[in-house]
């Protein structure tokens, strides 16, 4: 039987996995994230880094570019629609803090194992390695 998807996931880690068996974690081992699969097909999700500098203004758009940009580079956000297609979930992105992916669809295959939610990326060639990312989930609500 399939994994019903639905209800609130909490962050355990975002890690990258490069072939030549190297990890490395984007916003640290101990970043924060939510995932939500409503059951009329939406999702959302915000992965964070830990320990968040805050900003000299109370205006989100206002103070200086460059902390908002450094800021803003320790957070991922993106809102959209799911499906899942056998052991893959779909995300249909309506719109996204990484502009590049509004209107994208993303497959992300998974797997369900002790509790524990994994979405893959496909593999990315970079300049040194190819990479996958893990990033590991568990129900927030039950």
């Amino acid at each position: 039987m399939p994994i019903d998807l639905t209800g609130t996931w909490k962050l355990v880690a975002w890690r990258r996995v490069a072939d030549d068996g190297t990890v490395t974690h984007p916003f640290g081992q101990n970043a924060h994230g939510l995932l939500i699969y409503a059951a009329d097909g939406r999702m959302a999700v915000q992965m964070t880094a830990p320990n968040r500098r805050t900003l000299p203004t109370d205006d989100p758009l206002g103070g200086d570019p460059q902390l908002r940009a450094d800021a803003y580079s320790t957070c991922l956000a993106y809102f959209g629609s799911y499906e899942v297609e056998d052991d893959a979930v779909v995300h249909r992105i309506d719109m996204s803090l990484f502009p590049n992916w509004s209107g994208e669809e993303q497959r992300r295959p998974f797997t369900y194992e002790n509790g524990e939610l994994i979405l893959r990326t496909p593999p990315t060639v970079g300049p040194n390695a190819t990479v996958v990312n893990e990033i590991v989930w568990i129900r927030e609500d039950g």
